[in-house]
């Protein structure tokens, strides 16, 4: 039905955005994630130009009286603005607007907005609405008797209730889990704030807190100086402990937050965390410390029991230089090497700390990595003896490079490693062979730099029938300065003690690949046998050299078809050798998922890499070190039931004794989940392992109830008859509120650890914040399956 005037209409519809406005009122409760469109802005109106569309039973235009009124069945479109009620009337001569009976809007963002009656000026200043109802997008749900803006500065609701759960839907009647109350709610427009008068916060229904008054930033506001929630954590000997954050502002660019942390056993902490903005990055400092008042609670001899007064300062910062280099360090000196593992200071209490600064660059076909690190044992130990055994690296720089176009019709990479590093103290160490003493050397004191370049060029041709070859060719040279303490008295003879080295590998290669599509009438199967033999003489200096980054060796189904088995680059794989094996995927329409990899590797000629010792016995025992290897293979299989099964091992060559095995059975459900892993790996008494490893680790939750789950963990070492890792937690978990309580316990055998117990607890009030007690860990997440994986 035409509208008689236009512009009257156009007001109405501007005066129910302004009502819309007002009832943002109570969102700074839910943090700034709400505060959008006309909630931030009542000012907020379409461009110029856009139509309003009006649909009544009636439409009056009352020329005396100067009033437009729609009645019976009003639906109001404009600009993404959608108003249906029973009658919408416009004064022209008070200039005020009234909607009346049964009021919905939606806003272009999705958030409904319900009442009885709006009265509004057409200039927004002043206003009322009548038993508001807000509904957001995201199941927030604000109610108040009434809504008043008043001056075009204020806006007041009484009697505000906010709540971000859902209502119950067996008993809507039933107040939702939490909810926030108040008699009066004022927003100011000009100092930005929102004012809570005779607050309470109701769980189930019954009050549990209650503050007179209690002023916010409203939704404008993106940062604002202030207490933030309280935490709480427990430790054997730390005590219980109360964090108390406060948030301040310093520019717009920089603000900062500080904690101060009251333990009953220790006093208190602080804690100082500075962040500033940049116009390419960021850049954070964090200042902690502490005077001890219980030393003697920790374990005699240990840095936690020798040291008052403790402390760290840690710079963190990260900047992009432009869309592909970035540089950036992070950086923690602390007084003594356990201080941040001890007070669990979050990002800072790893086990080895990693100090580093790096500079980084991606390419569309070359990458650069350059970094120094220094690693920060935190173990505890006054004499730092197994820090002052790690490696300085001042620079590690990683460079690989595609050509872009083809080269003979395959393509061409280049690869750069250079590593500079220094160790205060030789890492040394003693094994057991039999009755005699062995001598093992993680790290040598002293300077060492390497630069490694290799050149690799491969094509891949599809033949008729199917066929795939692949053949390659690499090129690789070694220069190394050595200026590290010579172990000659250990390797007489064999550990090169030359300041200077040079090394070269030259290989040629092909790789045959043959896949087998075999279909039934209710599944498919692919067979891939791949063989592959890599030419190439000796390794230069086998062994003979400082190995730092090639020392941790694991031959297993995923480096089967490595054409160089070593995991860095002080090791170069010599010798010509052939990798056979067997690849396998099945479906089936049932739903079943099977996959599989088996194989061998062959040493046709030369000297075997893998049986030449090093200073740590790298690939002893490891399964190559016979000119034909151990079998290794993996399997995965995935059923429709949300049963899972994933075996890795690798089998003696000769006796077919299982070497080492990894085996992971799954269950996944509605209801329960449960994961169980056994690893076994056999003795590798040259590696420096003389006995069998094996362990069993559980993880497993079970939803009891619709919101609930119990969960836990359990590791228990076997071959000690311990449980090194325990853990029990409860969780209730719903569209608004979280809540967990865990139990974990540790048992390092080895070495003695600062906490063995502890217990956490956490409560999330969605949108508002959560509260916790040290660490609840992670409950499992239903709905996730196991999915293996082979290379």
């Amino acid at each position: 039905m035409a509208a008689g005037n236009r512009g009257g209409l156009k007001i109405l519809r501007g005066a129910l955005v302004s009502a819309v406005a007002s009832c943002g009122l109570f969102l700074p409760l839910a943090g700034p994630a709400l505060a959008q469109s006309a909630l931030e802005n009542p000012s907020i109106k379409p461009p110029p130009g856009t139509k309003m569309l009006l649909t009544a039973s009636e439409l009056i235009y009352n020329q005396d009286a100067k009033k437009v009124i729609a009645v019976g069945g009003v639906q109001i479109a404009y600009g993404g603005y959608r108003l249906v009620a029973k009658r919408v009337e416009y004064d022209q001569s008070t200039g005020r607007m009234t909607a009346i009976g049964d009021i919905e809007m939606i806003e272009p963002s999705g958030n409904r907005v319900y009442g009885q009656k709006i009265d509004v000026t057409d200039d927004f200043a002043n206003g009322f609405v009548e038993s508001l109802r807000i509904e957001t997008i995201d199941n927030t749900r604000l109610v108040a008797a009434t809504a008043e803006r008043v001056g075009g500065e204020e806006m007041i609701l009484n009697k505000g209730v906010y709540t971000a759960c859902e209502p119950c839907k067996d008993h809507p009647e039933r107040p939702p889990l939490w909810q926030i109350k108040a008699e009066r709610v004022i927003q100011n427009g000009k100092t930005h704030t929102v004012r809570l008068e005779r607050a309470r916060f109701e769980l189930f229904g019954a009050p549990i807190a209650f503050v007179p008054v209690l002023e916010l930033p409203d939704p404008t506001v993106k940062r604002k100086s202030g207490f933030l929630f309280p935490r709480m954590s427990t430790a054997e000997n730390l005590g219980f402990g109360l964090s108390i954050p406060y948030y301040q502002t310093l520019t717009p660019h920089m603000d900062a937050t500080l904690t101060v942390t009251g333990y009953t056993t220790q006093g208190a902490m602080f804690d100082a965390e500075f962040r500033q903005r940049f116009r390419l990055g960021e850049h954070t400092l964090r200042v902690a410390g502490i005077d001890q008042l219980q030393p003697g609670a920790f374990t005699a001899n240990t840095s936690d029991a020798k040291v008052d007064q403790r402390g760290l300062v840690q710079s963190k910062a990260e900047f992009k230089i432009n869309p592909r280099w970035s540089f950036g360090w992070d950086v923690m000196i602390q007084s003594d090497n356990n201080f941040a593992r001890t007070y669990s200071l979050s990002g800072l209490d790893d086990p080895v700390r990693t100090n580093q600064v790096y500079l980084t660059g991606l390419g569309r076909r070359n990458s650069f990595d350059l970094r120094s690190f220094y690693f920060d044992v935190q173990d505890a130990d006054p004499s730092d003896t197994a820090e002052k055994q790690q490696a300085i690296v001042h620079p590690v720089l990683d460079y690989t490079y595609y050509h872009p176009d083809p080269v003979l019709g395959g393509q061409l990479s280049i690869t750069t490693n250079f590593t500079s590093l220094s160790r205060t103290n030789t890492d040394h160490y003693n094994i057991l062979e039999g009755t005699r003493v062995s001598d093992r050397f993680a790290g040598l004191a002293g300077n060492y730099n390497r630069l490694s370049t290799e050149t690799e060029w491969k094509r891949t041709f599809i033949l008729p029938g199917g066929l795939v070859m692949t053949p390659l060719a690499a090129l690789r040279g070694d220069g190394i300065q050595n200026d590290m303490n010579d172990p000659w008295n250990v390797y007489p003879g064999h550990f090169h003690s030359a300041s200077t080295a040079t090394r070269s590998m030259v290989t040629a290669g092909l790789e045959t690949r043959y896949p087998i599509l075999v279909t039934t009438a209710n599944s498919s199967h692919v067979f891939e046998p791949v063989m592959q033999v890599f030419a190439r003489p000796n390794e230069p200096y086998a062994g003979a050299l400082p190995n730092e980054d090639a020392q941790s060796f694991v031959f297993d189904a995923s480096n089967l078809f490595a054409r160089d088995k070593f995991s860095g680059f002080d090791r170069i794989e010599g010798g010509t050798r052939a990798n056979i094996g067997m690849r396998y995927t099945g479906t089936f329409d049932a739903g079943y998922t099977l996959r599989g990899v088996f194989g061998q590797s062959l040493l046709l000629d030369g000297k075997n890499s893998f049986a030449t010792p090093d200073l740590v016995y790298a690939g002893a025992d490891s399964g190559l070190e016979t000119w034909r290897s151990d079998y290794v293979g993996a399997m995965g299989v995935e059923l429709p039931s949300g049963l899972s099964l994933a075996v890795g091992g690798r089998l003696d060559e000769k006796s077919l004794d299982v070497r080492r095995s990894d085996v992971t059975v799954g269950y996944y459900s509605n209801w329960l989940q449960s994961e169980i892993t056994y690893s076994q790996i056999a003795a590798q008494p040259l590696y420096g392992y003389p006995t069998d490893n094996n362990e069993i680790q559980t993880t497993s939750g079970i939803k009891f109830k619709e919101n609930w789950t119990l969960y836990g963990s359990t590791t228990w070492d076997i071959d000690d008859n311990a449980l090194t890792r325990r853990g029990i937690g409860i969780a209730y978990d719903d569209s608004c509120t979280v809540f967990a309580l865990a139990f974990t316990q540790t048992r390092d055998i080895a070495n003695e650890s600062a906490n063995d117990w502890q217990i956490g607890a956490r409560i999330s009030f969605r949108t508002l914040g959560d509260v916790k007690v040290g660490e609840t860990s992670e409950p499992m997440v239903f709905g996730q399956t196991l999915v293996p994986t082979f290379q």
